[in-house]
């Protein structure tokens, strides 16, 4: 059994105490509703507000029914090279356009590239392939629009980025780069991390089944598991980043392998002592607060067209 007394510092304790302070001891009883409830209050108790500088507006995706609804953070300059389409983690059961609000507001005010937030249809009520179809309607039509379009997202928004990613890749235009941050892909649930981090704090490989079940995709569909695919070729340039503790770590190397071994560009990074659902932490948490700086540089580099080769080896 891991040790996590000596793996995760006590910044990342704090973090992870306050995070389950929200829930009651019969979470696992909640109602969806009731979840989601829960979920909203704590990300508000983490919100950091916005930066200066930067203007926001929500309104929807009207070319398609039903229609979806989005946000825009745009930053002061007007000369960005490229958009960043940001997808929520959740499991797709929980989040939307105010849990990962900060988080979004500072990506657009410190890359300075507009940021496009997605709020995609949820399970249970929604299966898949709603939330793919919601996110691939905005990613279309943002390439049919002027500028490249970066793909960004955590968790379960990681797991949407990368199936955009894979099946967007034989348009004439297609992503310019993707940032993965501790997505699922659907990996073997019987090896690596999902095995030496089944019991992690934060997540645990049993909850990341019942995830997978609310969302009744079908077993080697790559649109919701992207590592059920078998070509992984002509992919974007990509940025992985996972937590060591966190059983979907191993889906980021994995991913990083198959990309590279057809051909691509890919870089997986696992943060030290982190845990699933660390970017509400970049405030309060050292090792955080370094790997978002990290996420925020690979954006910023892909946006320019630049590989982020010494992306870990920088020091924020």
């Amino acid at each position: 059994m891991t040790d996590y007394s000596t793996l995760i510092d006590t910044e990342t304790w704090a973090f992870i105490e306050k995070t389950n302070s929200f829930y009651p001891p019969d979470a696992v009883e909640m109602t969806v509703d009731e979840q989601r409830a829960v979920y909203d209050r704590m990300c508000q108790a983490f919100h950091a507000g916005h930066p200066e500088g930067l203007s926001m507006g929500t309104g929807w995706f009207e070319q398609r029914e039903p229609h979806i609804r989005m946000r825009v953070y745009r930053p002061e300059a007007e000369n960005a090279p490229a958009v960043v389409l940001y997808l929520h983690g959740g499991g797709f059961v929980v989040g939307g356009l105010e849990s990962h609000d900060d988080v979004c507001a500072e990506i657009a005010a410190r890359t300075g590239f507009d940021v496009l937030a997605v709020d995609y249809r949820l399970a249970p009520e929604h299966k898949h392939p709603a939330a793919f179809n919601d996110a691939m309607a905005v990613f279309e039509w943002l390439l049919s629009r002027s500028l490249p379009v970066l793909l960004c997202g955590d968790s379960a928004g990681g797991n949407l980025a990368a199936a955009l990613a894979a099946a967007g890749r034989k348009n004439a235009r297609r992503a310019l780069g993707q940032v993965l941050i501790y997505p699922g892909l659907g990996g073997d649930v019987t090896t690596g991390s999902y095995v030496s981090h089944a019991d992690a704090p934060m997540l645990s490989t049993r909850d990341v089944l019942f995830y997978h079940d609310v969302r009744g995709a079908a077993a080697g569909d790559p649109t919701a598991a992207p590592l059920a695919d078998t070509d992984f070729s002509d992919l974007p340039p990509t940025v992985v980043i996972t937590a060591e503790c966190d059983p979907l770590s191993s889906d980021g190397e994995t991913y990083r392998d198959r990309i590279i071994a057809d051909g691509g560009k890919a870089l997986w990074i696992e943060e030290p002592g982190l845990v699933h659902g660390y970017l509400r932490a970049r405030h309060s948490v050292a090792r955080a607060r370094d790997s978002f700086t990290r996420i925020v540089n690979a954006l910023s580099a892909l946006g320019r067209g630049e590989w982020p080769a010494d992306l870990a080896r920088q020091k924020p």
